[in-house]
């Protein structure tokens, strides 16, 4: 089993296939996508759609959630399972397409791994104003952020690899940011909890995407789309 990592699709997986073809991956193999896969994002039969054709990939999507889309729970028939001892959410017609449980750890080839996913999203009022959807559940709630502290506390804060959506406040790319967003009016919540954990967790790798941008500062690499493989047998 293969371990592959890349940054936001938005809905877009024609890299995804690509690369599957070029790699001769298969359903046993796993892609992460480090938030905003674009899966349950229209929350209609366009999702539906696009679940039908990522079915047919030669890889399992684990998605990390973004800030471009509906929580599982919100989006529809999922359940929980147990996968890689961690629990994922799964609609039992797609189940090469998962959704990590923020908080949970995966054992990825022996190595533990934790998703945190979610960010606010500084294009909110213009996807309102548009017609286009926005999810109040984009950003880890109180009970979210309780729920990945006491895990950590159950293992001492020490962890292989971290999986979040954005980044550590400190770690921020602040010259990938979109000009003209003020950002005195964003809510940096979620950036400045992940601030805390990075602060006092023992870790060895973390990865992000979000930025729409490739860079590998403060010990964190933002991806988009490029690749690697990880944890490696």
């Amino acid at each position: 089993m293969h371990f592959y990592i890349t940054g936001d699709c938005h809905g877009d997986f024609d890299r995804i296939e690509e690369f599957c073809m070029e790699n001769g991956t298969t359903q046993e193999d796993v892609m992460i996508i480090l938030g905003d896969a674009g899966i349950n994002y229209w929350l209609n039969e366009t999702d539906r759609k696009l679940k039908n054709k990522l079915s047919e990939l030669d890889i399992t999507l684990f998605c990390v959630h973004g800030n471009h889309e509906a929580r599982p729970w919100e989006a529809g028939n999922y359940e929980e399972i147990i996968w890689n001892e961690g629990i994922v959410y799964v609609e039992e017609e797609y189940p090469n397409i998962l959704f990590a449980k923020d908080g949970e750890i995966y054992n990825f080839n022996g190595k533990k791994v934790m998703a945190i996913g979610g960010a606010y999203s500084v294009d909110k009022y213009y996807r309102l104003n548009h017609g286009m959807q926005w999810f109040d559940t984009e950003q880890p709630d109180e009970e979210i952020r309780a729920f990945v502290e006491n895990q950590l506390e159950s293992i001492d804060w020490t962890l292989d690899i971290v999986l979040s959506h954005t980044v550590p406040i400190d770690a921020e790319p602040v010259w990938a940011f979109i000009p003209g967003v003020d950002q005195s009016k964003v809510d940096k919540t979620t950036e400045k909890w992940l601030q805390h954990i990075y602060d006092n967790l023992d870790f060895s790798e973390w990865y992000a995407g979000h930025y729409h941008v490739e860079s590998e500062d403060n010990g964190i690499r933002i991806m988009f789309e490029d690749f690697d493989e990880i944890c490696e047998e």
